[in-house]
């Protein structure tokens, strides 16, 4: 096949030799790509989009081009809709690589019998019996030669008055084009690095769910950067994902910062062979050396001691140095090197199950443990603890957060290292400037550089305390150990019960109200565990206090993990399993009455202790929900637990000032159903019965 140049590049005489030759062609025989119109529904409503696609059935060998052909021409389309229609562009599919008889790449496009989708929205207001769509398409054929092709298109449907039913022909070819457009996918993660003309694209699974060989992959470059007519050599990465090296042209200009397109797999990029096609829209990051990358890694672990999240942790440390102000040069070394590898290890730790859940398709970055809402909580409660150490309400021993005590005792340099391991954790929240390159460089590079890379931000985390071990003389530029340092100990609880009110916050959005309702009174538990411990282990306690108050610690922590510890996180959207809540308004009421559907609307408030029992009564019953699910129940909530003056005006509609108010609204009735206050699943289930 012989390939057309670029229209830029096509003289204006040749254009109308193709054209006349084209009319020849079509004069004499069939047209080798035909088009037609054909829409998802049978009618038209007002106001309700519709899904249109223009047809193409290309004969044997004959192909169309993509939105970037390579070579070519793209399909058009020109609208010609009645007043107030509006078209949507083009919903391109996956594109396939096309090539000659000789196995020469000659552009992206289509063969066989295509659907190229687009949106059609109808004004509010439809007048007549039926409406006609009308277009003018525009294509390139090509098989050996290429010829411009086009039709003028039109289809002429009903206009109804209800809900149009899906055509039974193309209603359903049309739905699987749509479910098999090329979108991203959480399964993925796409990532793209340049150093000059080459690129290095990267996709890794993400999860379980995709499949651990996509089959062959192919980039498509939307915006005509990369060269389309070489190979893209494939390579595993790490991870269990794959590089394709593309090759970009050599007129992109070099401040160029995104690259955007479709990846396509052979087998599908989800595990049951769908999804043809990935979009690309990433980020096109210069190709750092390591030594730089390295270089930004310490300066990152440095700024991390100024950090909110790491602040509370230095302030111990260095409580930990004034306390050993004055005493062995070699000790206060010992002490410094202990602490740097508590950080060192817990990196190190940290970069070893980063490599192997990578490898086993997980999808993580910085900070990935705190997206587990059992470590926050666990997280939560130890810092909570110390803030109460801290505070003076009780004495587990302090060599255990490296503050206070004799470090020179055999447990200091256990304090010391717990002391570096506590920094690590707590630092992974925070990113400082210059981390965040180094970070997206450890978490794509082979294991060995990751490791390095994640040394080098250790290394400058625990800096400051390499210092005064280094150079122990520096300690007596610190204040000597006085009554002073009791009130700092103390200061030094405030922030840590600042990163508790942190964690706590990350925690309401990782639990249900319920659970996170369970889970600050359990926080309320173990404060008072430690309370008893406290004071049944004071110097006036009586003899057999001590052991009691273990005891008290031990079954106090085990109710509050019991009591709080985090559930199953509800899907975005719902509030109880299989029950999806909207947000109530007049409006959607009217639109769920006017489709005939039964509606259950909940005001309530999260500060409406009944409220919350009768949803753990009612929607807690398995029966309920699958009345809820068999008949498409509509749910609408109407929180009331800010100031809202429709929620208020409706509750005085029925004689009501306070909440909970539960109604049912049946189809056909006026008026709905009013539930009692309190309700049982037997209650709800017997109004939705009348």
């Amino acid at each position: 096949m012989v390939p057309m140049p670029p229209l830029r590049s096509l003289p204006l005489l040749l254009l109308v030799l193709a054209a006349a030759l084209a009319s020849g062609l079509r004069g004499a025989a069939p047209a080798p790509v035909k088009g037609s119109l054909v829409a998802a529904e049978t009618a038209v409503q007002a106001g309700r989009p519709v899904t249109v696609a223009l047809r193409l059935q290309h004969d044997p060998h004959w192909h169309t081009y993509w939105l970037n052909p390579g070579t070519g021409l793209p399909t058009t389309l020109a609208w010609q809709l009645p007043p107030g229609w509006t078209a949507g562009p083009i919903l391109w599919p996956a594109p396939l690589l096309l090539r000659d008889k000789t196995g020469n790449i000659v552009g992206h496009g289509y063969e066989g019998d295509l659907l190229l989708p687009v949106v059609l929205t109808p004004p509010a207001t439809l007048e007549g019996f039926s409406v006609e769509l009308k277009a003018k398409a525009d294509w390139l054929m090509c098989e050996t030669i290429c010829v411009p092709g086009g039709a003028a298109v039109s289809l002429t449907l009903p206009v109804a008055g209800a809900t149009p039913t899906a055509d039974p022909q193309w209603g359903p070819r049309l739905a699987e084009t749509l479910a098999r457009l090329p979108r991203s996918d959480d399964g993925w993660r796409v990532a793209a690095v340049r150093e000059g003309a080459a690129v290095q694209l990267t996709v890794s699974p993400a999860g379980p769910g995709a499949p651990r060989d996509p089959g062959a992959l192919r980039f498509f470059d939307a915006d005509n950067r990369v060269v389309y007519d070489v190979d893209q050599p494939l390579t595993p990465a790490p991870g269990g994902g794959f590089t394709l090296a593309l090759k970009l042209d050599p007129t992109t200009p070099p401040d160029v910062a995104r690259l955007t397109g479709v990846l396509t797999a052979a087998n599908g990029f989800r595990a049951d062979g769908t999804l043809p096609g990935l979009t690309v829209d990433v980020p096109l990051v210069a190709a750092a050396p390591l030594a730089g990358t390295l270089f930004l890694g310490f300066v990152g672990g440095l700024i991390l001691n100024l950090l909110p999240c790491v602040f509370p942790v230095l302030g111990l440390k260095v409580l930990g140095f004034v306390e050993q102000a004055g005493r062995q040069r070699a000790r206060v070394a010992a002490h410094g090197l202990v602490f740097t590898a508590g950080v060192l290890v817990s990196f190190w730790t940290l970069a070893g199950v980063l490599a192997l859940l990578r490898a086993g398709g997980d999808q993580l970055g910085w900070g990935f443990q705190l997206q587990s809402a059992p470590f926050v909580y666990g997280l939560a409660v130890l810092l909570l603890v110390f803030a109460l150490n801290l505070s003076g309400l009780f004495e587990f021993g302090l060599a255990a957060t490296a503050v206070g005590g004799d470090l020179q005792a055999k447990g200091g340099f256990g304090g010391s290292f717990f002391t570096g391991v506590l920094a690590t954790v707590v630092a992974t929240p925070c990113s400082a400037p210059f981390l965040a390159p180094a970070l997206g460089a450890a978490l794509t590079v082979p294991p060995l550089e990751s490791f390095l890379l994640f040394t080098a931000i250790g290394v400058g985390l625990s800096a400051p305390y390499l210092g005064f071990s280094a150079f122990p003389d520096l300690v007596r530029f610190l204040p000597r150990p006085g009554a002073w340092m009791e009130t700092f100990k103390q200061l030094m609880a405030f922030p840590l019960y600042g990163t508790v009110g942190y964690l706590v916050w990350v925690l309401a959005a990782q639990t249900s109200e319920e659970g996170f309702l369970h889970l600050l009174l359990s926080l309320v538990v173990v404060a008072f565990a430690v309370w008893l411990y406290g004071r049944w282990t004071a110097p006036e306690a009586r003899p057999r206090r001590p052991r009691a108050a273990v005891v008290a610690v031990v079954v106090g922590g085990a109710l509050a993990f019991w009591f709080g510890w985090p559930r199953a996180v509800p899907a975005p959207g719902a509030a109880t399993a299989d029950v999806t809540w909207e947000a109530w308004s007049p409006e959607a009421v009217e639109r769920l009455r006017a489709e005939g559907r039964v509606i259950y609307v909940d005001f309530t408030a999260r500060w409406c202790a009944t409220c919350q029992t009768n949803k753990r009564l009612v929607f807690g019953s398995a029966e309920v929900r699958r009345v809820f699910a068999e008949r498409r129940i509509a749910t609408l909530r109407a929180d009331w637990t800010n100031r809202d003056p429709r929620i208020t005006a409706e509750l005085a509609r029925y004689q009501r000032s306070a909440v909970p108010f539960n109604v049912i609204w049946q189809p056909g009735r006026a008026e709905p159903v009013l539930l009692p206050e309190l309700l049982t699943p037997g209650i709800v289930l017997d109004a939705l019965g009348r």
